[in-house]
């Protein structure tokens, strides 16, 4: 009767009560303020660890939003049919970036990457990007350079617009490849023409290769070589 009436909120008259509903009295108090102060104490333990995780998780939201800005598939470059073409477009693929021109030395290397985009289409994209800027060896239009790689190599691999490498106007994307603080670590821009820029899969920038590497040599192919799962047992 005593313990109902206390649960409830209900007053008690001290005086009236006989040495057993006193003690239970005394009991009562003492586990209803015990079971008050552990759930204060665990309710304000709660709160650190909710206001905790919260922090925690604003704080991984904006450094990931902070890497994607940063990263090369927020890039974006106008095909060579003036069309904008997102990066993000070759996203799980390793991507071959080369800066090409329709009158140069290595002019003919269109071949071997038109080749090597053929060979390893499953799992690598070749970028084209015209430029004029290494001795004018790209004085064409966008149109005369589409039909030229197209009569003259049968390109079919992704070429873009004509940009600027180097520079003032230098493109954004040649400014992520040869920024070191955007890239990670490489600070050279293109020495030039058919200067490549390997990333893997995951945007990230892993080798370049100077102009007199040949887009079929082992130092760029032995990074699509894998080996096929087998999906027989082995009978040993």
């Amino acid at each position: 009767m005593v313990y109902e009436r206390i649960v409830q909120n209900k007053k008690v008259d001290i005086k009236s009560l006989n040495w057993f509903d006193n003690l239970l009295l005394h009991f009562t108090i003492e586990i209803l303020f015990n079971y008050n102060l552990i759930m204060t104490k665990h309710f304000t333990r709660l709160t650190l660890i909710i206001a905790g995780i919260s922090i925690f998780t604003e704080y991984n939201l904006n450094c990931a939003e902070e890497d994607n800005k940063n990263s090369f598939y927020a890039l974006s470059a106008d095909n060579i049919n003036g069309e904008p073409i997102s990066m993000n477009t070759f996203k799980d693929k390793k991507i071959l970036v080369v800066n090409v021109a329709s009158r140069c030395g290595y002019t003919s290397q269109y071949e071997g990457l038109q080749n090597l985009y053929e060979t390893y289409d499953d799992r690598l994209v070749v970028l084209g990007f015209p430029s004029n800027d290494f001795l004018w060896q790209e004085p064409g239009n966008n149109d005369e350079i589409k039909t030229f790689c197209q009569r003259t190599y049968g390109v079919t691999f992704p070429m873009f617009a004509k940009i600027h490498v180097k520079g003032r106007k230098q493109h954004p994307l040649y400014a992520w490849l040869s920024d070191s603080t955007m890239n990670g670590w490489n600070h050279e821009k293109p020495s030039w023409n058919f200067n490549k820029y390997l990333l893997d899969e995951k945007g990230n920038l892993l080798e370049i290769f100077e102009s007199s590497i040949e887009p079929m040599d082992t130092l760029i192919t032995r990074h699509f070589l894998y080996k096929k799962p087998n999906v027989f047992p082995d009978k040993n």
